[in-house]
């Protein structure tokens, strides 16, 4: 029986390096700045997962977030700064896995840069409240699931497939590495 890969006539594996590997990780993000965030991901008990916001993506592809320091996720990362992040930009393209290495600081020009004021729902005292801090994510490795040409051409692509009776998926999927 042949798998599904042996079946596409394109290239639907690519991984990537360096600064392409960092550029995909940018554009992926960009097409979804929520994510899961996990720590407690090598202990080898069920990991702690939260919904997060992504405050901003450098270049580099450091992810940078704002968060409090009196919560369990700061402690989390404390205590091993091993963490994945997990993002889905639409129901049939864009996902993206990364593990990272999360550290924490207080350093008062990143929470400027990064403040918005809806954030004043968790941090009461503003850009000012002292239970603020940033945690930088540096990735490190890992895993993307895009379309080559956009959705639309994919769903096109889905459809004569399905017509013809060919494996016709306008996916592509790799290893990131940072």
């Amino acid at each position: 029986m042949d798998s599904i890969n042996r079946q596409q006539p394109e290239l639907n594996h690519l991984d990537l390096q360096g600064t392409e590997a960092a550029k995909k990780l940018k554009e992926l993000i960009g097409k979804s700045s929520s994510c899961f965030f996990c720590t407690q991901i090598r202990t080898g008990q069920p990991f702690d997962t939260r919904p997060m916001a992504v405050q901003k993506v450098d270049d580099d592809g450091v992810c940078w977030f704002l968060s409090a320091t009196d919560s369990h996720k700061n402690e989390h990362v404390q205590a091993d700064p091993a963490v994945q992040l997990l993002f889905k930009g639409s129901d049939h393209s864009d996902f993206l896995t990364i593990y990272g290495h999360a550290t924490i600081s207080q350093d008062k020009e990143k929470i400027k840069e990064l403040w918005e004021p809806i954030l004043k729902t968790w941090f009461t005292e503003g850009e000012n409240d002292p239970r603020i801090s940033v945690i930088k994510v540096t990735p490190v490795d890992g895993y993307y699931w895009d379309t080559k040409n956009g959705q639309i051409v994919a769903f096109a692509k889905q459809l004569v497939g399905a017509i013809v009776g060919k494996t016709l998926d306008d996916s592509i999927e790799g290893k990131l590495e940072l």
